[in-house]
């Protein structure tokens, strides 16, 4: 869609007064009216504005394959994917795997272990492995963000699945993307982390892999999920970057890798939503903004 002055003077307008966001969701609307839906370009809004929560779950369904593009038949595939739920989740009550007492989140994953055909033995079941434990912590986000467990369980395995199936390649070359940009922004913290030996040692894979499920609330989380699940990776290390940049001080005071560790593991939660909108400023600035196209 060619740049509409009209439209980009209503805009401007509207977020000077304090609504900002207004046109974004005409938008968003009119592109969920498409039958079929248009998969680029709800992509391509999610990459460029943050969702409105009314709409964030259907849209998260969508781009993730949970919900097929053809509007019609949505209704019919919520159902199969409630009876399918269903059918599991009594498979695994039978074989006793799980019961009443077994936390929702160790329900979702084994779960999706029995769909992946990787359920291990009962006797085996006891302490999750680093893989296990990356799909439990984004379990207990994604609970936190959608009440329905039938929801909630396609959403989690969704989500990992198209994580590792986009991203499984790019994962291992995102710390020495953060260090790029750390050079770029802050050369004098790179080397203060380099020279304590904390560089090495980042929680890598609570960023990175666990995509800041347990670092940041959801609130905040919510809104790097929309740009993962419409098709960035790199918005990872752009919260990552933000995160050390706002906490330089408080880093640059820190002598022990231990050290650095265990504060970036436990950050403030006051002042993550800032972080976040600076993480979203800092990756349009660095990668572009898409063109947002209705």
């Amino acid at each position: 869609m060619a740049d509409d002055p009209q439209r980009n003077f209503r805009s401007a307008y509207y977020e000077k007064v304090g609504f900002r966001g207004v046109e974004e969701k005409k938008s968003l609307e009119i592109l969920l009216k498409d039958n079929p839906l248009d998969l680029e370009k709800l992509s391509t809004f999610s990459q460029r504005f943050p969702l409105p929560s009314m709409y964030r779950i259907h849209v998260w369904k969508v781009l993730l394959g949970v919900l097929p593009p053809h509007s019609d038949s949505h209704a019919l595939v919520a159902g199969y994917r409630k009876e399918q739920y269903q059918d599991i989740l009594e498979a695994l009550e039978v074989m006793r795997y799980t019961n009443a007492s077994t936390p929702s989140t160790h329900v979702y994953l084994r779960m999706f272990q029995l769909e992946n055909q990787v359920l291990p033995r009962c006797s085996e079941t006891s302490t999750p492995d680093e893989e296990n434990e990356d799909f439990l912590s984004i379990s207990r986000a994604m609970e936190e963000i959608v009440d329905d467990p039938v929801d909630c369980y396609w959403l989690i395995k969704s989500f990992v699945n198209q994580f590792h199936t986009k991203f499984g390649d790019s994962v291992p070359h995102l710390p020495k993307s953060l260090e790029h940009y750390l050079s770029q922004e802050e050369p004098r913290l790179l080397n203060h982390l380099k020279s304590c030996g904390a560089l090495a040692q980042l929680p890598y894979s609570i960023w990175f892999r666990r995509c800041f499920a347990g670092c940041l609330p959801e609130s905040s989380l919510q809104r790097v999920w929309d740009k993962v699940i419409s098709g960035s990776c790199k918005i990872l290390v752009f919260v990552a970057l933000e995160i050390l940049l706002s906490y330089k001080i408080m880093l640059m005071g820190i002598t022990r890798p231990g050290g650095v560790v265990r504060f970036l593991c436990n950050i403030p939660q006051e002042n993550t939503d800032a972080i976040v909108t600076k993480a979203i400023d800092s990756w349009h600035k660095y990668c572009g903004t898409p063109m947002h196209a209705v």
